[in-house]
């Protein structure tokens, strides 16, 4: 069985730790973009040690930081013939607005706007290796509606309807890639892995807090459970069918009404391919 080259964002903690263990077991090449550079050495030599997969690799990508992103597909495209594998995986919630260092608000950034640029940046190999490209959204997107006319919420900023809408974008993204580059090879997946207890909660304050530790000892599921989904999509045989489609528990889920919003997904595309090149 031919070696996959698998390229995995946020995989330092939660859902892309557990992903990133999983996929270095079935024998992946297996290249970390993180945040954290210390944080991405010390878990390359834990899955080295616990997987004795010694093809680990870990490069700097912070989707807060553009030029990060850009530094780390260019190197990417430097060292690689081909990608089989994308899993867009990083992501966040922010209590309160904050900006990246491109003047973008966090979510959008660390949501959307960053993996649109390296899925972007990254088409060469992504096309040459056939390549899946995995997007994690949620369930939260359906409570999200596309506000093109403030996508940096600078009139007024609400954490889960900023989550929400850039979640919702997440699909939107799976769709349009599916939709552009089907006939090249590319299938595009995006799911939703679980209402899952990791470190993503930590924003949480006050009452919020509360309910979130009392979620962790009755519903929440764990950060291995979590990962099942992407693993699936990342590893199980005869998806070409399900191209573009939003997956749940390992099947195939019904979106929001406003998720099959073809006019929306190509404004967002449009918008997008504007800010990165901006």
């Amino acid at each position: 069985m031919a070696i996959k080259t698998t390229v995995i964002t946020g995989a330092t903690s939660g859902i892309g730790e557990e992903t990133a263990l999983a996929l270095a077991k079935e024998g992946h090449a297996l290249y970390l973009l993180v945040r954290n550079i210390i944080k991405g050495d010390e878990l390359q030599k834990r899955l080295i040690t616990e997987t004795g997969n010694s093809q680990i690799y870990v490069l700097k990508c912070d989707l807060a930081d553009l030029q990060t992103v850009k530094d780390a597909a260019a190197e990417l495209t430097g060292k690689l013939f081909a990608i089989n594998i994308l899993i867009n995986n990083a992501g966040g919630v922010f209590q309160e607005r904050e900006l990246s260092k491109d003047r973008f608000e966090m979510t959008f950034t660390t949501n959307h706007i960053g993996h649109f640029l390296l899925t972007n940046s990254l088409m060469p190999l992504l096309q040459k290796g056939q390549a899946r490209v995995i997007n994690v959204s949620s369930e939260a997107h359906k409570i999200g509606v596309p506000q093109f006319d403030d996508l940096q919420w600078e009139q007024s900023y609400n954490a889960w309807k900023a989550y929400g809408m850039n979640k919702l974008f997440n699909i939107y993204f799976t769709q349009s890639l599916a939709s552009k580059f089907g006939s090249t090879g590319i299938l595009a997946f995006s799911l939703h892995p679980g209402v899952v207890s990791t470190g993503f909660w930590n924003e949480f304050k006050g009452v919020k807090k509360l309910l979130v530790a009392l979620g962790r000892s009755f519903f929440m599921i764990s950060a291995k459970q979590g990962a099942e989904t992407t693993v699936f999509l990342a590893t199980a045989p005869r998806l070409d069918k399900y191209n573009g489609s939003y997956f749940k528990k390992k099947k195939v889920a019904k979106t929001s009404t406003l998720a099959t919003d073809t006019a929306a997904r190509d404004k967002l595309w449009a918008i997008s391919e504007k800010l990165v090149t901006r």
